[in-house]
């Protein structure tokens, strides 16, 4: 099939764990013999007049990257107006496929979350193709199952628009399933689960060695609120206190990292924290080696692809149970998992792992032995690919309008 991807964050341009995704899926379905192009975009604050479009082929996908239209704002200050900034820009180098230097018309559109609404549903009415469109998240989610204040309502508003466009849905959890049920159903295309996946031999798995000098504790992902990684530095002073020295390292990039510092001061625990930032591979892999656990506390979490890496370098998990963690790790056999914000029982998680080293060895390996065939992303991309041809474009009505209701997630 000819399939055009559209995400906002493709390598060069990653920003989160949606780049990596959309970059294995693409790759994954290109080696399987389908036609993918990926419009994504150009770095943010580059120069359209020094770095226009581009279109090249990389590792057999077409990689389409839209120069950003000059601006005053950028996606801090104006998070919309920028967005809508970067769908133009997308919009117009999708529709020049069909009448471009190399004329590609697609038999598909797929989008990847709300940034990309604008021009996705545009594309798939313009070559009147199916819209398939994965969820990796949602605002509601992201802020406890609330919708408040103007940012959060339109951007809840536009996932709306794309999800009751999409011909086909796709999440990687089922509990990110029920919840866009919840937010935007019921009459909803139908929704396809189908779990990220990993590339397990880009994370070679080495046994914990015997410990010589303090515990190490290691958080990996994006620095923000509903990662949880604030209840991981109220809790080491809990741990410090059974396991002296203990040491927390936290990898990654984000809005929050000023505040969890301050939090860090705060809980008296600075000394014993560190922030490397965002890391490359080697260092990534240098540290999960390295670390007595790998602490996953997400608030909110539609899957956790940082744990499914941690387990297949065999870094002990101890993660909250909330959303695609729950699915991913079972807790006392490939983990040890506890209730998001509970900040006693995190510290308690990590002594038990701290405590008894050979028990958390065995639940490493089979955590590790887990990662079969349903996480190897040629497996997803055969699964994804089979949405593809299920999916039909439905008719539409263009000038309908929907209400858009400020509500909470039900309790589960």
């Amino acid at each position: 099939m000819k399939v055009l991807m559209v995400s906002w964050e493709y390598p060069p341009v990653v920003v989160g764990g949606l780049g990596r995704h959309v970059h294995h899926l693409a790759t994954a379905l290109a080696a399987a013999g389908h036609d993918v192009v990926v419009l994504s975009r150009r770095q943010s604050g580059t120069d359209p007049s020094t770095h226009p479009s581009t279109d090249e082929t990389v590792e057999g996908v077409r990689v389409v990257a839209a120069a950003q239209d000059p601006h005053e704002f950028d996606f801090a200050t104006d998070m919309m107006a920028w967005t809508l900034a970067m769908g133009h820009a997308m919009l117009r180098a999708g529709l020049a496929l069909r009448t471009g230097e190399k004329p590609w018309v697609p038999d598909v559109v797929h989008a990847h979350d709300w940034l990309v609404a604008h021009p996705a549903i545009a594309l798939a009415e313009f070559f009147d193709v199916p819209l398939v469109s994965t969820i990796h998240a949602t605002e509601a989610g992201r802020h406890s199952g609330w919708v408040s204040g103007p940012i959060s309502r339109q951007v809840h508003a536009v996932e709306s628009w794309l999800v009751r466009e999409s011909d086909s849905l796709i999440t990687c959890s089922a509990s990110m399933s029920d919840e866009i049920t919840e937010l935007f159903g019921p009459a909803l295309a139908e929704t396809r689960v189908i779990r990220n996946g990993i590339d397990a031999a880009m994370w070679p798995f080495a046994k914990r060695q015997p410990r010589h000098g303090p515990p190490q504790l290691l958080y990996v992902g994006r620095l923000e609120y509903e990662k949880g990684i604030h209840d991981a530095i109220a809790a080491l002073p809990r741990i410090r206190r059974t396991h002296p020295s203990t040491t927390l390292t936290i990898a990654g990039e984000g809005t929050q990292r000023q505040w969890l510092e301050e939090q860090a001061r705060k809980h008296k625990v600075l000394k014993a924290t560190t922030f490397v930032g965002r890391l490359d591979h080697d260092g990534l892999l240098r540290l999960l080696h390295q670390a007595d656990a790998a602490v996953l506390p997400s608030h909110y979490e539609p899957f956790g692809i940082v744990a499914l890496e941690a387990a297949a370098t065999g870094t002990p998990l101890v993660t909250s149970n909330v959303g695609g963690l729950g699915e991913a790790v079972i807790n006392g056999q490939t983990g040890i998992s506890c209730p998001p914000r509970d900040v006693a029982g995190l510290a308690a998680a990590v002594r038990t792992v701290l405590d008894d080293p050979d028990a958390a060895q065995q639940r490493a390996i089979a955590a590790r032995e887990r990662l079969t065939a349903d996480f190897d992303w040629h497996t997803v991309a055969d699964e994804t690919a089979q949405v593809y041809l299920a999916a039909k474009r439905g008719e539409r009505e263009p000038h309908s309008r929907r209400p858009i209701v400020e509500h909470a997630l039900p309790d589960r």
